[in-house]
């Protein structure tokens, strides 16, 4: 039974990711997904930041504000969306004007500069790439794939979507003409967007808090204990949705987890998993947590400042801290046994 209802999970996912988006209650679909995370976002000056290309060159996007619109577009490898857009992302590149600048930002989570490489010559995309490193996503509020940016040639985000539309069209059509010559763009208020602390191993844990999807409060240091804590970095949809299009990483996921299901009464430990907030909300992740019996507590990471501070770019990944709260061991995605190698040598 346990089969059947993840095989049918899995085909849900994707069926609602190709079609605009996973349901996080009524008609929560992709476009409306991003256009809620959008909302602060409208009106407001686009942050200045250098971008770097998987080619090696740069584009500052503080020098473009004023006198071009920006069609930033986020992606990955793995999503179908994404791949069914494609074509009408190369086009909107081919038939920009002088007015407008058109980057693919690929989301940089279970991908590799190797996929995007292999995926741009397969698709036949000649615009500029660059991979992100969680800054971007971070500052417009990244939460499905594909995600679109459209910043005005005023330098103000003026457009945040999911789907390739005639709203995105238009959107992008009054983006080349907006202006705003009165503007000084080389004083005014907007942020650089600064890189986030890393916590590498040898490091010591922050003194923080998160609270879990069932409303609890996890100390990552803890006074009134000196057990070591394991932290399982995850996505809710990995084993479903990866399944077709990443089958090595869906197969990671499910090993973890089965693993994690078997371990998790080792109360010689302390346990956390941190879920992804890409195509996540807390109830998807309550259902994930039902559907297979995951009993250690799980935090939604929904900005991504978890990821970016343990530098988690794949999921599953494991981070390990001993007692007195030092980041110890590190294994990546993918690999075998690693949750029993852990338990064994604490």
């Amino acid at each position: 039974m346990a089969t059947r209802s993840r095989r049918m999970m899995g085909l849900f996912l994707v069926a609602m990711l190709a079609t605009g988006g996973v349901r996080a209650g009524p008609a929560a679909t992709g476009q409306e997904r991003a256009q809620e995370a959008g909302r602060a976002l409208i009106g407001t000056l686009a942050p200045k930041v250098v971008l770097t290309t998987i080619d090696g060159d740069s584009i500052d996007l503080g020098s473009l504000y004023g006198k071009k619109a920006v069609y930033l577009k986020f992606w990955a490898t793995w999503c179908t969306p994404c791949r069914e857009q494609m074509p009408h992302f190369e086009h909107a590149y081919e038939t920009a004007g002088p007015n407008l600048a058109v980057i693919a930002v690929n989301v940089g989570f279970n991908d590799s500069l190797e996929e995007i490489q292999r995926f741009r010559r397969q698709h036949g995309i000649t615009m500029p790439i660059v991979m992100d490193d969680g800054r971007l996503a971070a500052a417009f509020h990244l939460r499905v794939t594909p995600q679109h940016i459209i910043i005005g040639r005023d330098g103000r985000i003026r457009y945040v979507g999911h789907l390739a539309d005639p709203a995105l069209d238009h959107a992008l059509l009054a983006a080349e003409a907006i202006t705003d010559e009165s503007q000084n763009h080389e004083g005014d208020p907007r942020r650089s967007l600064a890189a986030t602390p890393h916590i590498n191993v040898g490091d010591a844990l922050p003194s923080i808090s998160v609270k879990t999807v069932a409303g609890q409060t996890f100390a990552f240091r803890p006074k009134d204990t000196p057990r070591p804590t394991i932290f399982v970095f995850l996505s809710p949809w990995c084993e479903s949705y990866l399944a077709t299009t990443r089958p090595s990483m869906s197969a990671a996921c499910r090993t973890t987890r089965e693993q994690l299901n078997t371990l998790a009464d080792n109360h010689r430990v302390r346990w956390l998993g941190v879920a992804s907030g890409l195509w996540a909300t807390p109830q998807e992740v309550k259902e994930y947590i039902a559907e297979h019996d995951v009993s250690i507590p799980v935090t939604l990471d929904e900005t991504g400042t978890l990821f970016r501070q343990f530098r988690v770019t794949n999921v599953p990944t494991i981070i390990v801290a001993d007692g007195a709260g030092k980041v110890v061991q590190r294994i990546e995605a993918g690999a075998a046994g690693s949750l029993i190698r852990v338990i064994d040598t604490l």
